[in-house]
């Protein structure tokens, strides 16, 4: 039977509550993709964030989508996916579309055709933007609902500059666990000379502290380290540096739930721990990762409460804990 499709592509803006920063720019929209896919009645959904670090835009990424669109009008499947497009936006916001589509054109949820345990709370962490010590400090203090903050260092005023942001920070939230996120912002040579005080914070780890070209010193240096920019898809990880304890997973690295599941398993073949991270995106993004959220370790999908308005079905925070989403938002 010939299969009959319309898609649909939408690129959208979503204002936030406030500015986001780190150590490569800042934003006050998070802007998304949107793809719609159409079939026999049902609509599969999927959305994505186009990277600069990677090369993307909307731009890119919409045109990437469109050159696939005879393909996935014809019946495009996620594993012919997969081989027509690297991982990264695009090849995610179909990915999660499709998975979106069969759950409706079968009337079952995504964890069930995935074989995975029904989706239950989880605690999320709260992200604190790069900004001046006092101001990063109030962020936190202002977040005393998470227990779990990620902050967000990497600043172009240097490494000890940054020891003095958590400094601030520790002092106003001195019940809270702390990850680090400097986005390669720092110098090897930096982080080798500051590893003492830097381990006196008790940081659960560094997430991705230096460009990936730099981290072979990682391995001399006694701090945790997590693995974020280095790793795309579950390649990646056979070859990851030996100095990372943790892999950040992210469906718009991956190219969607499908590789990303395939990461999480590869990840713990080798050992490694288990973030799964996010974009600043809606609750359409976060549905998907939070399927992959029940079975990692730490939990990084605040994206939505950055937003002056999430989609309407999206996630509920109570706190930190983050509730699984209606079916009428996705899977």
């Amino acid at each position: 039977m010939t299969i009959q499709r319309n898609i649909s592509i939408r690129a959208e803006s979503w204002p936030l509550r406030q500015q986001f920063t780190i150590a490569r720019g800042s934003k006050t929209s998070a802007e998304v993709i949107c793809v719609e896919i159409a079939e026999n009645g049902q609509i599969g959904r999927g959305e994505s964030v186009p990277y600069g670090r990677y090369g993307e835009s909307i731009e890119t990424v919409s045109a990437a989508i469109e050159a696939l669109r005879p393909a996935l009008e014809d019946g495009l499947t996620r594993a012919q996916l997969a081989d027509a497009l690297l991982p990264g936006a695009a090849r995610c916001a179909i990915d999660c579309a499709l998975w979106d589509l069969q759950a409706k054109l079968e009337n079952r949820p995504v964890w069930q055709i995935a074989d995975l345990s029904a989706p239950q709370i989880v605690q999320t962490a709260f992200t604190i933007s790069l900004n001046g010590a006092d101001k990063m400090a109030e962020q936190a203090a202002a977040a005393r609902d998470f227990s779990l903050l990620k902050i967000k260092l990497g600043s172009t005023d240097g490494l000890l500059a940054d020891i003095a942001r958590l400094h601030e920070i520790c002092q106003a939230r001195p019940d809270a666990q702390f990850i680090v996120d400097a986005n390669e912002g720092w110098k090897i040579e930096e982080l080798a000379r500051y590893q003492e005080p830097l381990a006196r914070f008790g940081v659960m780890f560094f997430e991705q502290p230096v460009a990936s070209q730099d981290e072979n010193g990682l391995s001399d240096i006694a701090l945790p380290f997590c693995a974020d920019e280095s790793v795309h898809d579950s390649s990646d990880i056979a070859q990851l540096n030996p100095a990372y304890q943790w892999v950040n997973i992210k469906l718009d690295k991956a190219g969607g739930l499908t590789e990303a599941l395939a990461m999480q398993n590869a990840a713990r073949d080798k050992g490694l721990k288990i973030m799964v991270g996010c974009m600043v995106a809606t609750s359409l993004a976060m549905a998907p990762a939070f399927l992959l959220a029940q079975n990692a370790d730490l939990i990084d999908l605040d994206g939505p409460l950055w937003l002056q308005q999430d989609r309407p079905h999206g996630h509920v925070f109570r706190s930190a804990a983050m509730h699984p989403p209606a079916t009428e938002l996705w899977g």
